[in-house]
Formats: C-alpha cells, structure tokens, sequence
C-alpha cells in the first residue's frame, strides 16, 4: 500500500458529541480521537460526514407516539431503528468532537430531511438526495477513499458500502471506528459485509506507514 495524495481521500464518519459522550454514545468512540487526528495529517483530502437532524426527524421514537426506543419500524416505505434524539441541527450534540483535528477538510451533511434516515455519507437511506461527497471526490480525481470514524454496523456501513457501489477502492481502518451493537455482534457483523462487499480492511499503523509517518508500518 502506498498512499497517493492526489487520488487517496480519508473520509472521517460522524465524529460528534452525541456519538462519544451524548445522547448516543457509541462504547469506546473517543478511542478513534487520535488516530484519526494522526490519519488526518497523512491526506490532502479530508470529508467529514455528520448526522444534522431536524428536531422532529423521523428516525426519532420521540417523534412517534408510543413507539420504543430501537423498536424497527416503516418510515416512508423504508424500515427504520428509532434512536435517542440526537444530533439536532446546531446543538452541542451535533457539533464534532472537541480536539479533532482535521483542518481544511470538507463538511458533509446527512439526515437534513425528516422523511428520510441517512447512515451513508453519500446518500439518504432511500438514494433519493446525493449529499454532494461523491460529486466532491470525484471532482478532486479521487479513486481510493479510507473510512474511519462512528459507528461501525450503521454510519460507517453505509458509507462504505455506497463508495464501492460507486467504483472507490474503499478501504476500512479497523482501529478507528467503534460499533454501538444493539445486538450483540453486529459490529462484527458489519465488517463481515464490508468485507465481502469488496472493501479492504486495514489499520492506522499499515495506512501512517504507507504515508511516511513515523511509527507505522508496511503492508
């Protein structure tokens, strides 16, 4: 592996209060903190995906009068797990983690409609809505995309899962993201997906050697 800073793009997934500490802390998300700030000095070019929710999103059970928290239900023709409000469009739950460092790197904002949940950076969970970060990549000449961030069987699934959909060479970095496993194993699971998706498991280690940063190692 070898990193290419004119074609290899990092894309940092959800890194924000409510994922870490709030209302939806994924066990172990601040974990991810430094090695993303390490990963982000080894790109040129950085997105940043983040959750920016309506208070009256519809991925909310608050919004849905007798319904549980985690219960699956329809939402627009789509099956829908009812979280915790979180990630509302301003609050300090949605803003990025204090002490992430990733400067210069580009915004990109998910779940703005209240029809419709959005784990993919790239998408609304129903394809109805880009969020702009496929048309960015592909305007830097990007080819390969590395994901981090929070969390592993939701945000970071559908995130790179589309980016090979959408002809990325994707490669995941194993030690910089964390799973919330509503049930037991779905992390794992996830990676399993990915995996047989065509996306590359990697760790920070193998990524920061590939770019010449002192400490990694080779693959």
């Amino acid at each position: 592996m070898a990193l290419h800073p004119c074609t290899h793009a990092l894309i940092v997934v959800d890194l924000q209060n409510d994922f870490v500490s709030g209302a939806l802390a994924v066990p172990g998300g601040r974990e991810v903190l430094p090695v993303v700030n390490a990963l982000g000095k080894a790109f040129s070019t950085v997105a940043l995906t983040r959750d920016w929710h309506p208070p009256d999103h519809g991925s909310f059970a608050a919004s849905h009068e007798g319904r549980e928290l985690f219960e699956t239900i329809d939402l627009n023709g789509l099956p829908q797990c009812l979280w915790p409000v979180h990630c509302v469009q301003g609050s300090e739950g949605a803003a990025f983690v204090p002490g992430l460092e990733v400067g210069g790197a580009r915004i990109f904002d998910k779940g703005t409609d209240p029809a419709f949940d959005s784990y993919s950076g790239f998408y609304d969970s129903g394809r109805r809505q880009s969020t702009g970060l496929g048309e960015f990549l592909n305007g830097r000449g990007i080819t390969d995309v590395f994901i981090c961030g929070l969390a592993t069987d939701y945000c970071v699934k559908g995130t790179a899962l589309d980016a090979v959909e959408l002809g990325f060479r994707t490669t995941l970095i194993e030690d910089a993201i964390r799973g919330v496993d509503v049930r037991e194993g779905d992390a794992a699971r996830a990676i399993e997906e990915m995996r047989r998706a065509g996306v590359r498991i990697t760790d920070s280690a193998t990524v920061l050697g590939a770019s010449g940063a002192p400490g990694g190692g080779e693959e």
